[in-house]
């Protein structure tokens, strides 16, 4: 259901205060879990809020999906769980990082279901609650190849004859997919048929191992709930293949200032970078701060870019706490002022985009998105 009350005011500082906007469409994320609901086809499609909604903030987007028919939300952890619960009133949520008895009494207030990684917590959750007579749920985690977290294959085994005949209010079995990216990765097979087996010891349990990636993979892996993260906020989930996706992300800067730069002369920490000519900089209001990695700075080929005047422009020197230079030669004289907008994700430079020029996946660069910058929902 959704929620009655009104969504809460982004916590970001007025445009005219910030070096940078972060423009969020809700309607997107909403339209992205729909595909990903047909694509699942019989499967329930939950939703990976955790993060704080992947840095894109979680009750804007709980609310929405909430709204748009989601019923089961995944979070790291209670405080996340809490944030959801308070726009998602009638909604399954499952807390990834486990349970241990001190948090407890929490989960009852929360109403929210721990997955349980390993067999110590399994015997704390089975203590808690024969201890408060709670019969709220729990996921059981199961390792299947990633070895992080989750309980092993053998030990699920052992445990399964007596999970069927004992109440441990066990309500999923899930695992998790390593290398669904990469669809020609040998263990996919391995994981998807580890799982079918320990799947098999849990009659009438609901399964779920399918995250954004696996559920392009195979039909195999969606079984009765699939989880999507990344997907969800517009990360191509088929790297190599066009994005099933629609972008969510729009990221912009105020340009600063346009200075001359003589040939030879350096720009920026460290005097890395050297004009081969005379050169034109559009110094932009954004820096590794906002999200902007440093790792993208224009030292080498992979440099980041900016869309300034309907063109990319390249990166040049050291990104800086709280500014970027862009080289802006190639324009037309007078085609960049003062004031105007550099554009760093969005016409034309995708979020994948981005993470690849900084040696990274667009997880990390959402996740580090908005912590300054003025926020925008659209698509409410």
């Amino acid at each position: 259901m959704a929620f009655a009350e009104p969504l809460p005011e982004p916590i970001s500082a007025p445009l005219p205060e910030t070096g940078g906007t972060l423009t969020i469409d809700l309607a997107a994320i909403a339209a992205n879990w729909r595909t990903l609901a047909r694509r699942t086809r019989t499967a329930e499609c939950a939703a990976v809020v955790k993060a704080n909604a992947y840095g894109l903030g979680v009750e804007a987007v709980t609310s929405k999906l909430d709204g748009a028919g989601c019923k089961t939300f995944f979070v790291a952890d209670l405080a996340e769980a809490r944030r959801v619960r308070a726009c998602a009133r009638g909604a399954v949520i499952y807390v990834l990082g486990g349970f241990s008895p001190d948090i407890g009494p929490a989960y009852i207030d929360v109403g929210a279901r721990p997955v349980i990684n390993s067999t110590t917590e399994l015997a704390e959750w089975d203590a808690f609650v024969g201890a408060n007579n709670w019969r709220g749920g729990a996921a059981i985690h199961v390792d299947t190849g990633m070895n992080r977290l989750g309980i092993g294959c053998d030990e699920a085994a052992a445990l399964a004859p007596r999970l069927q005949t004992e109440n441990h209010g066990i309500t999923l079995l899930m695992s998790h997919m390593a290398c669904a990216e990469n669809p020609d990765h040998p263990l996919n097979g391995a994981q998807i048929r580890l799982f079918k087996e320990v799947r098999a010891l849990f009659r009438g349990v609901p399964a779920s191992l399918a995250n954004s990636s696996a559920i392009f993979l195979a039909d195999s892996t969606h079984w009765e709930l699939a989880r999507p993260g990344a997907a969800l906020y517009g990360v191509n989930p088929t790297p190599g293949r066009p994005n099933p996706m629609q972008s969510v992300v729009v990221l912009t800067s105020r340009i600063l200032q346009i200075r001359a730069v003589e040939r030879g002369h350096t720009v920026g920490y460290g005097a890395a970078w050297a004009a081969k000519r005379p050169t034109r900089l559009a110094v932009a209001g954004l820096g590794y701060a906002d999200g902007l990695l440093r790792a993208s700075s224009g030292l080498n080929e992979a440099r980041g870019v900016a869309s300034i005047a309907g063109r990319l422009c390249p990166f040049v020197g050291r990104i800086s706490m709280d500014s970027v230079c862009i080289d802006v030669t190639d324009l037309p004289d007078g085609s960049v002022r003062r004031g105007d907008l550099a554009t760093f994700i969005g016409e034309g430079t995708s979020i994948d985009d981005v993470a690849a020029r900084a040696g990274t996946i667009g997880y990390e660069i959402l996740t580090q998105l908005g912590r300054r910058c003025h926020i925008v929902y659209s698509g409410v």
